[in-house]
């Protein structure tokens, strides 16, 4: 029996307009774990959603984002950026050695809202799911024209994904606040 070692960059690697994502373990190597590294864009926004089944680990490894991980004392379907949980935690923003831990049920979330990349290690617990998950979203993405909304919430239900909020991606979003700001300054 071997292992698996890949130096930096490598593995397989599904690129979108959304994000990159890069297979590091999978259930191909034997894995019971799905292991992947995440480049999420400026204006990634996942949308909180839950898991009835997997187990979710997230790491910062470079970038900011804004991370959720408990049950607000309301869900509100249009965002999650406002959500308090009944023992007031509140949404973090993760830097570089951040750490997320998700168990089944818990609503979740991440989005970078900073002007950079970010980057993190993200496992998934049990494998293939979230494997077969990120190559079919990817064949939507890449679809060409807008997005077929439908064809993702059919996707969702089949990897045992309720989503609460939506899913977007808008890369001007941080700009302009940031130019907002500056105009008001």
């Amino acid at each position: 029996m071997t292992g698996l070692i890949l130096p930096p960059g490598q593995g397989r690697k599904l690129i979108t307009k959304a994000q990159e994502v890069t297979f590091k373990a999978t259930e191909a190597h034997g894995s019971s774990i799905s292991v992947f590294e995440v480049l999420v864009p400026p204006g990634f926004d996942v949308g909180a959603h839950v898991h009835g089944d997997a187990q979710e680990f997230f790491y910062v490894l470079e970038g900011e984002l804004e991370l959720l991980a408990f049950e607000p004392v309301e869900r509100t379907a249009e965002n999650w950026h406002e959500w308090r949980s009944p023992d007031g935690d509140e949404i973090v923003r993760a830097t570089e050695g951040a750490f997320m831990f998700v168990p089944p049920g818990t609503p979740h979330a991440f989005r970078n809202a900073s002007d950079k990349p970010a980057r993190m290690l993200f496992q998934c617990l049990p494998s293939p799911v979230h494997e077969l998950y990120f190559e079919e979203i990817a064949e939507i993405w890449s679809a060409g024209g807008s997005i077929d909304q439908e064809a993702i919430e059919d996707m969702r239900r089949r990897y045992d994904v309720s989503q609460i909020t939506p899913l977007r991606y808008d890369p001007s979003t941080r700009a302009d606040a940031q130019s907002a700001t500056a105009r008001k300054a």
